[in-house]
């Protein structure tokens, strides 16, 4: 389309302000930013949408139109919400740059341009484009009317006769058509196959056959504020992207069909863009907590930040019982061939033979994978991630898991001092890695890894240093393993590991917490003894009469200081390796 038709579209409250002259350039896109500079996000023919939340004083405009003159974008529209009347500063800059300016009225949403610009382009009139697009504006509007991407897909459905899913890079259905889910297994290898694809530089649609059926994969580019840090890299996106699989052959479609595939993803990635913008909240306060826990901040200043972060990762309760420290390490190894994501949208291109590809921050690649795979993968629908906040330092990414309360009551009908040996909902590293192995390690290719370690949950601000000390020793137990993709978990640290010189003294920490804490608290309230009760019962070698005789207690008292004991632990004091956890445990701390 030409830009000169948006102004003869009443409903578009569109008012030109300079550019008389290039009303004949084409729009072969359309962008919102508030970037100041938003040039790594252009590729060139866009109309840019613009609220001027970038301008804070009339010098700004000037570098803002030159990097999108540079850029090669079509035109500017500036919406009038903010300010009023569009500076004159920014309409001289226009006029210089030879670049047309719009005014957008405030009573006009960018949604609504964004919609005619997108149906437009597009080309599409099958099945009556004008009312598919028409009533996609629920998907592009504020509120929780919005209707997310399965008003989408429906539409696919019902106006085109296209079966549609979106998913994530592991394959967990985002979205679907209809009330038929798209079984586990067969999203998990159309993942897969989207992602050996993308790194092998081949170009969108991908099509594959899994189970007999033909699918067509579309990337949906995360291009809004949301998005990683732009880059040539492919790899710095590929293990972030949802994609569209739509169960049709699209080898053998027109142009215009295809045009409008890639704008239906075009719109899902607007509803991508604003779930994603949620999620800053809640990295804010991983980070907050992170940097604490990390510098040695007082428990009390941890427990005030849990405090503010538990009501917005659990809503409807006012703390987290237990936390869990999941630590995520993204690695690539720069091998020749790397994909790198220079072309025209859904293209890629590989670097120059006997290269290798440029260094790739791993940290914000960890990161927005792991606030993927860290949702339960039967779970559908983008906000099943709202109580995972993940932080990154470094190459290194840091998960903050709050776990509800356990419901089990203990032996003696005591649960508000029972401290489970697993709480409810906590993660378990073989699970974790088991749902995502398979379609992660394709996308990682013969260049990259992932590693993952998990720690026990914990109970008190006290034990999360301990925590994330133990989730990355796990993590660097599961870098020691071969494969693409590997984790390990606390279960897997064994007491004797312990011994070995190179564990970080937070490790032994964090053992002994979980063992003495639950005494040590119990003790605090009760007056009861435990921790001396366990020493003499160790140092009796088990032996009750002994024990009972040292302690001046009758053997039916100590039988219930032992159950207690065995209760608050969930360990079982008659058992060998359990006795010498405790003893170990008694000796570090």
């Amino acid at each position: 389309m030409r830009l000169r038709a948006l102004l003869e579209t009443d409903a578009l409250g569109l008012r030109l302000l300079g550019g008389e002259d290039e009303l004949d350039r084409a729009v072969r896109g359309v962008m919102t930013t508030d970037l100041r500079d938003p040039s790594r996000y252009l590729s060139g023919g866009e109309l840019v949408l613009t609220g001027l939340a970038w301008r804070r004083d009339t010098t700004d405009s000037e570098p803002f139109v030159r990097i999108l003159a540079g850029a090669g974008v079509a035109g500017l529209a500036a919406g009038e919400a903010e300010l009023g009347d569009i500076p004159g500063d920014l309409v001289e800059a226009c006029a210089r740059h030879r670049l047309p300016l719009f005014a957008v009225h405030e009573t006009v949403a960018f949604a609504t341009i964004t919609e005619h610009v997108v149906r437009q382009v597009s080309g599409e009139r099958a099945g009556d484009l004008a009312a598919v697009v028409d009533r996609h504006r629920r998907l592009m509007t504020s509120g929780p009317a919005g209707g997310g991407p399965e008003v989408v897909l429906d539409l696919l459905g019902s106006d085109l006769d296209l079966r549609a899913w979106v998913l994530s890079p592991t394959g967990r259905q985002i979205a679907g058509a209809g009330d038929v889910p798209l079984a586990g297994p067969v999203g998990a290898e159309l993942a897969g196959h989207h992602l050996a694809a993308t790194r092998t530089g081949r170009r969108a649609p991908h099509r594959t056959t899994v189970a007999g059926t033909t699918y067509s994969l579309f990337p949906i580019r995360n291009t809004g504020r949301a998005a990683l840090p732009a880059s040539r890299d492919v790899r710095e996106s590929v293990l972030s992207d949802w994609l569209l699989a739509v169960e049709a052959d699209a080898s053998d479609w027109p142009p215009a069909r295809l045009d409008l595939l890639q704008g239906v993803t075009q719109l899902i990635a607007v509803e991508r863009d604003r779930r994603d913008a949620a999620r800053t909240v809640r990295r804010r306060l991983a980070q907050e907590v992170l940097e604490l826990v990390q510098t040695g901040a007082p428990p009390a200043e941890i427990a005030a930040r849990l405090r503010v972060a538990a009501p917005v990762l659990l809503p409807g309760l006012g703390a987290a019982p237990h936390w869990q420290v999941v630590v995520a390490r993204v690695e690539w190894g720069g091998a020749e061939g790397s994909a790198t994501a220079g072309g025209p949208a859904g293209s890629v291109a590989g670097t120059p033979a006997g290269g290798s590809g440029p260094a790739v921050a791993g940290g914000p690649v960890a990161q927005a994978l792991l606030e993927e795979i860290l949702v339960d993968p039967a779970v559908t629908g983008p906000d099943s991630a709202d109580r995972i906040a993940v932080a990154h330092t470094g190459d290194e990414a840091v998960a903050l898991l709050p776990l509800p309360a356990t419901t089990s009551a203990g032996a003696h009908g005591s649960a508000p001092d029972a401290a489970p040996a697993e709480a409810e909902g906590a993660l378990h590293a073989d699970v974790l890695l088991a749902a995502v192995r398979e379609p992660l390690s394709a996308g990682l290719a013969d260049d990259g890894r992932l590693t993952l370690g998990v720690s026990a949950a914990v109970h008190s601000p006290e034990g999360l240093r301990g925590a994330l000390e133990e989730a990355r020793h796990a993590r660097r137990v599961a870098a020691a393993r071969p494969g693409r993709v590997c984790a390990a978990g606390h279960h897997e640290l064994a007491s004797h590991v312990l011994l070995l010189p190179f564990v970080p003294d937070d490790v032994r920490r964090a053992f002994t917490a979980r063992l003495l804490d639950p005494l040590r608290d119990y003790d605090r309230r009760h007056r009861a003894e435990l921790i001396p009760t366990l020493e003499a019962f160790l140092d009796c070698d088990g032996s009750w009469t002994r024990c009972a005789s040292r302690l001046h207690l009758h053997v039916n008292t100590l039988r219930y200081r032992v159950g207690r004991i065995e209760q608050l632990t969930g360990r079982d004091l008659s058992r060998l390796e359990d006795k010498l956890d405790f003893f170990l445990a008694l000796r570090m701390s």
